[in-house]
């Protein structure tokens, strides 16, 4: 898949995605945790998280909604972009960063992360896929290794607001 095809998968989910965030962050994380994905080649319950991270260049303050897995008492997210053939910029920020903050439904940590490698990294990427079947339609699609992201928890935090984010990234 190229940038421009991913691109155009973006551009038809845009509103759903901003809307998805939106309704997150409004209701507290009562909403948009569990999201219906069958439209999308996934499963009717699939697991939402919303990730806050600085960005590297701008040093204003981004909030992504993102599938997550857990696995191993850690949160997985998958930095796939649609399978586009450069890195998301959510993860390029938190590759810049000792820390990373999430929140799944109702609770927010301030987390470390990591990436897994060799046989981890490949235990991780099988479990992502049969959570998530577009994964490997992404992989399929474009040269780059698709990263994986664990956090995992070191404190809760207070659930992201609107307000938090000083910035608005393109979805």
């Amino acid at each position: 898949m190229s940038d421009e095809s991913s691109a155009e998968i973006r551009d038809t989910r845009a509103d759903w995605m901003t809307e998805h965030r939106a309704m997150y962050l409004r209701s507290g994380g009562a909403e948009g945790h569990i999201m219906d994905l069958t439209a999308v080649g996934a499963h009717p319950f699939g697991t939402h998280c919303l990730v806050k991270y600085t960005g590297r260049k701008s040093g204003k303050i981004f909030i992504t909604p993102l599938c997550y897995g857990a696995i191993g008492g850690e949160v997985v997210i998958v930095a796939s972009k649609g399978g586009a053939d450069q890195h998301p910029a959510w993860y390029l920020n938190i590759r810049e960063a000792d820390e990373v903050q999430f929140q799944i439904a109702t609770q927010a940590f301030r987390a470390s992360w990591r990436e897994p490698q060799g046989a981890e990294r490949e235990k991780v990427w099988n479990f992502m896929v049969d959570c998530y079947p577009f994964y490997a339609n992404y992989q399929a699609s474009t040269e780059r290794t698709i990263p994986l992201v664990m956090m995992k928890p070191l404190e809760a935090i207070d659930v992201f607001r609107e307000a938090d984010a000083t910035g608005v990234r393109q979805l």
